[in-house]
């Protein structure tokens, strides 16, 4: 948003509906149904679509299976596939490793548009179903999506979260965290609108205790310096009394907070370099082990 003249979603949407334009006729979009965007490029393409939902009496999805289409929706607890008025049950949420035992709205989200795409693409309930059941979020197999370190006496998640909707996700999860202290390492990009950067800093304030605000990268244009003082403003707009410093570089902004965890810690670095965040957290892991 805010580039090469993309200043609203509705202009976002178009940009993004080239993706479904370019599919053959017979070919199909995978579209979410709870978003209107995604919707109004759904009128638009000339493919087959199939539609996933939270909600199972969503009107478009009640109206997509009245003709026969095609959906994934989130019913009772079940990710479940549904077509015309025949349903049938994939897999029980919570033992879906990817969702973290349900807590966490977008990976549903995630899970759905997966299992509808490879459903119409062709592979069985069986096959999806165990798939589903196997897939392990990790710094192995998911890098930078929510990786979750546990040490002895505190915990450390890395996440490539880096606008807003990024930032309201891990939020979301992070109020199912039992922890006496949030910590967040947290990073702004320059190229984005000013209201962008300080949104961050905002919604930072509301999910970590303390924030160790870092900018060595991506600076796109901007000064470090007012990058910073960007997210500043948005976390004081927010709390005005909330606890922040500034670490410039990644690596001494994840060092410094191992020296402030203390027992039922939960760190959370927003990282936009993964490979090195989960070196240094396996240095320390490694280290604790005696490795």
């Amino acid at each position: 948003m805010g580039l090469l003249d993309i200043h609203t979603l509705e202009e976002m949407s178009k940009v993004k509906g080239v993706v479904v334009e370019s599919v053959w006729k017979d070919g199909y979009a995978v579209l979410n149904a709870d978003n209107k965007h995604c919707v109004a490029i759904g009128e638009r393409a000339s493919c087959n679509l199939a539609y996933f939902s939270m909600d199972e009496h969503n009107p478009i999805i009640v109206e997509h299976c009245k003709t026969g289409g095609i959906a994934a929706i989130y019913e009772n607890g079940y990710i479940t596939i549904k077509k015309g008025d025949w349903k049938f049950r994939v897999e029980k949420v919570t033992t879906i490793p990817l969702t973290f035992g349900g807590r966490v709205t977008f990976m549903i989200y995630n899970v759905l548009a997966a299992t509808l795409a490879a459903y119409v693409y062709g592979f069985k309930i069986e096959d999806i179903r165990t798939s589903l059941e196997t897939f392990i979020p990790s710094s192995a197999q998911t890098p930078g999506r929510m990786n979750i370190f546990d040490f002895k006496d505190y915990k450390v998640m890395i996440d490539f979260a880096h606008n807003a909707d990024g930032f309201r996700g891990i939020k979301e999860f992070l109020t199912t965290i039992d922890s006496p202290y949030k910590i967040g390492i947290i990073t702004g990009t320059g190229d984005r609108r000013d209201n962008d950067i300080r949104e961050l800093g905002r919604i930072s304030a509301q999910m970590f205790d303390h924030i160790i605000i870092r900018q060595d990268k991506f600076l796109r244009g901007r000064e470090a310096d007012d990058i910073v003082r960007l997210l500043v403003e948005g976390i004081k707009e927010e709390n005005p009394n909330q606890s922040y410093e500034y670490v410039p570089k990644e690596i001494e902004a994840l060092n410094h907070a191992f020296t402030l965890a203390k027992p039922g810690t939960f760190i959370t670095a927003l990282s936009d370099v993964i490979d090195n965040a989960i070196d240094v957290v396996r240095g320390y892991l490694d280290k604790e082990r005696g490795i």
